[in-house]
């Protein structure tokens, strides 16, 4: 047995990628003719005489049909579905997929498909840290427009009734706290309890002052104020610390993307730095060695960023 030619390695290469793009350009949707016709078929076609059909950019004939050429809004509005659905940590696998049609190789795209689940865990934990944050700042504006409600002469409850429809503070415990206040309920019990979702630590201290309010007579819109101006300034102390984070986060970044810098260099200068990694044994030696290197700097550059944040 010889061996497989390089042509056919790289044919092969081509038409699994041209399926991979198939499956995607499938899976994202209808295409527009499709989206058209249903336009057509619901109503507005114009019957003409020759049996010529024209409606919403769709031209029928003898029968046949005909989808004319995309409207630029319609191609934005599809590149944006495609994109949504589409998420970032595929790229990837397709990084791989590119890397190993390139190099001729299955390396690349185990390891492209190995960093899937790792991206989507990081664009996860954004996403849930950006939520923590919109609560966050959702508790503020709560208290904001509790006191101001309070100051203005409102009882507690029906001040908290009008305050948790202008903000969404309460978060998924807004049944049972607006429930307490209406029937005269535990509200400070049932604010403990909404102050469990992630972000909405706030509440607590609305808690206290709740039940402070409640058990001494003493001043609740005095006490929202303190609350409000200590929630706002740990908030301020968060997004300043998160930006002198940065530095350290974009050093991070910069660990990651020097590989695939040197790459590019090395296929610029014509050593062919694919074929010396992925097809011999000192290249995959040094692979190996390059690679854990290169998870061990990422992860200490990371870990000292969660350390400092969870100061």
């Amino acid at each position: 047995m010889g061996e497989t030619p390089w042509g056919v390695v790289q044919a092969s290469w081509a038409a699994a990628a041209a399926c991979l793009g198939m499956a995607a350009w499938l899976v994202g949707g209808d295409h527009f003719g499709a989206r058209r016709a249903r336009l057509v078929l619901a109503g507005g076609g114009a019957v003409a005489a020759g049996g010529l059909v024209t409606a919403g950019g769709v031209v029928t004939a003898g029968g046949m049909a005909a989808a004319a050429p995309p409207a630029w809004p319609d191609l934005a509005q599809e590149l944006r579905r495609l994109r949504a659905r589409w998420r970032p940590e595929w790229w990837a696998a397709v990084a791989g997929a590119l890397l190993g049609l390139l190099g001729g190789s299955l390396l690349p795209v185990v390891a492209g498909a190995a960093g899937v689940p790792l991206l989507r865990r990081t664009r996860l934990a954004g996403a849930a840290r950006r939520a923590r944050d919109r609560q966050g700042d959702a508790v503020i504006a709560l208290c904001a427009v509790l006191a101001s409600e309070v100051r203005a002469g409102r009882q507690p409850g029906h001040a908290l009734l009008s305050a948790a429809r202008e903000s969404g503070g309460l978060g998924g415990g807004r049944a049972a706290v607006l429930a307490a206040a209406r029937f005269g309920g535990d509200v400070p019990a049932a604010l403990a309890t909404a102050a469990r979702q992630p972000g909405a630590d706030g509440l607590l201290g609305l808690a206290a002052c709740w039940r402070v309010a409640m058990d001494q007579g003493a001043g609740l819109a005095a006490g929202l104020d303190r609350l409000q101006a200590a929630l706002r300034a740990e908030r301020d102390q968060r997004a300043d610390l998160r930006a002198q984070l940065a530095g350290a986060r974009s050093t991070a970044v910069l660990l990651a993307g020097l590989p695939g810098l040197g790459l590019a260099l090395g296929s610029a200068l014509g050593a062919d730095p694919l074929r010396v990694l992925l097809h011999t044994g000192a290249g995959l030696g040094c692979l190996l060695v390059g690679g854990l290197l290169e998870a061990a700097g990422v992860w200490w550059a990371l870990r000292i960023v969660r350390a400092a944040e969870s100061v």
